[in-house]
């Protein structure tokens, strides 16, 4: 009862093992996925952000301040813009690190760094772009180019830029510079705030489909173990009344054929010479037949219930099951390691599958040599039964494990719950091998 506990406990176990193994690859690929697209999103949540603060900035602090005198030039109007600027939009915290003014003629109308004022540059496409359209623009900032290259010491820059009106009526680019490290903050804080979330969800996920799976693999190992105590109830019930019908033949049929024959033979000794010929012929052509008869029977007992294999032998028993094999003109050979004695479960399995391997030479293969031999290699056992027939699929020695039958089907289950194993070997036109291997001690 220990064993079968122990044995339940681990059929169980690796399939839940390997459910939770594979479970855990799903939560690590699909976690990575998840953290990759949130981050993604922070990041382009972040550039949200800074877009939305740009057009506040624009439209909210610089646009109304914007006069016609800043527009010329004028000194006092530059530093005005100057303290609203440093004040309300440049600082340490936002990580605005520059501010922009263009005119559609690409003119610097105003920049806190005062040196590019009133300079004129190409403006790239995308910005001359924006006048048009009218909408806020987000990208990374382009250091090399000349407007730019005083900005190389804040790093890598985030620029934004739109449209704006100013309060003299006159249509300027708006230019927003953010640090990137302050944009990659702000989305490793959006990121952080989701995804313990996130990755808790999935473990938490994984951590429910456990008791399932352990449910379904407990489930599924008790219906597959009653499955094979059912499969074992009938091929004990199949050897009772094999043995029956065995006991009955031979203590029966046997025995009465046995005597007609000795009746026959002896009623034409004594009639030979007061009958004619013809008749004492006849009597002993019937005694004969019923000989022949007789050894048939006794053949045929063998395939229904076989001898005592501890008694007997393995090597005996498997000498009568070829038996039949010779009087239908199929040679066949049997070779077995001298003194073979294995554990009776092991001899009996092994000679179940040798008889209805054969059985299928007989019935199905038009072999003319069969070989059923057995070797001990370390320790297991094997059995090998192959012939020069026609051979089949893979597909149809499937269908013979799976027909509804006992066959090899159970014989390949009874091999596997010994720790061994069935297999078949064939191909149409190269013959069968039907090999078994199982422990011994």
């Amino acid at each position: 009862m220990h064993g079968n506990d122990t044995r339940r406990r681990t059929d169980v176990a690796v399939p839940l093992l390997r459910f939770a193994l594979a479970g855990l690859l799903a939560v690590v690929v699909i976690g990575a996925i998840a953290v990759a697209l949130q981050r993604h999103a922070a990041r382009d949540d972040a550039i949200s952000d800074a877009t939305t603060l740009a057009e506040l900035a624009g439209e909210g602090i610089i646009a109304p301040n914007v006069d016609q005198a800043l527009i010329d030039g004028d000194p006092a109007s530059i530093r005005a813009m100057d303290r609203l600027v440093n004040g309300k939009i440049i600082s340490d915290e936002s990580g605005i690190v520059r501010v922009k003014l263009w005119d559609q003629a690409g003119r610097v109308v105003y920049s806190d760094r005062h040196a590019i004022i009133d300079k004129h540059y190409v403006l790239p496409e995308d910005e001359r772009d924006a006048f048009r359209t009218g909408e806020a623009e987000a990208e990374l900032t382009d250091l090399s180019r000349d407007e730019n290259r005083d900005d190389i010491l804040h790093g890598k820059l985030l620029e934004v830029y739109l449209p704006i009106t100013a309060a003299s009526g006159q249509t300027l680019l708006f230019e927003l510079y953010q640090a990137q490290k302050s944009v990659t903050d702000t989305a490793q804080r959006t990121f952080l705030s989701f995804a313990p979330a996130l990755i808790g969800a999935l473990i938490l996920l994984q951590l429910l489909q456990l008791p399932l799976a352990y449910r379904m693999a407990r489930t599924l190992h008790d219906n597959r173990q009653e499955r094979e105590a059912l499969l074992l109830r009938a091929l004990a019930a199949s050897d009772t009344e094999r043995r029956r019908i065995a006991s009955d033949l031979h203590d029966g049929v046997v025995q009465d054929l046995a005597g007609t024959s000795y009746a026959l033979a002896a009623a034409a000794d004594r009639i030979d010479g007061t009958a004619g010929p013809e008749v004492s012929g006849a009597l002993r052509d019937g005694a004969k037949q019923t000989r022949r008869s007789i050894r048939q029977l006794r053949s045929l007992l063998v395939d229904i219930y076989p001898p005592d294999l501890h008694r007997a032998g393995l090597a005996a028993a498997l000498s009568d099951l070829v038996a039949p094999l010779e009087s239908r003109g199929l040679h066949a050979r049997v070779e077995l390691p001298p003194g073979l004695r294995l554990e009776p479960d092991a001899e009996a399995l092994m000679f179940r599958t040798a008889q209805e391997a054969l059985r299928n030479v007989m019935a199905h293969s038009d072999a003319h040599h069969v070989d059923v031999s057995v070797i001990l290699e370390n320790s297991h056992a094997g059995l090998t039964i192959a012939d020069d027939g026609r051979g089949f699929t893979p597909a149809a020695a499937e269908a013979a494990r799976g027909d509804g039958h006992l066959g090899l089907r159970v014989l390949a289950d009874m091999a596997r719950d010994a720790g061994g194993r069935l297999d078949i070997d064939s191909e149409p036109g190269r013959g069968t091998r039907v090999l078994l291997e199982v422990p011994v001690l």
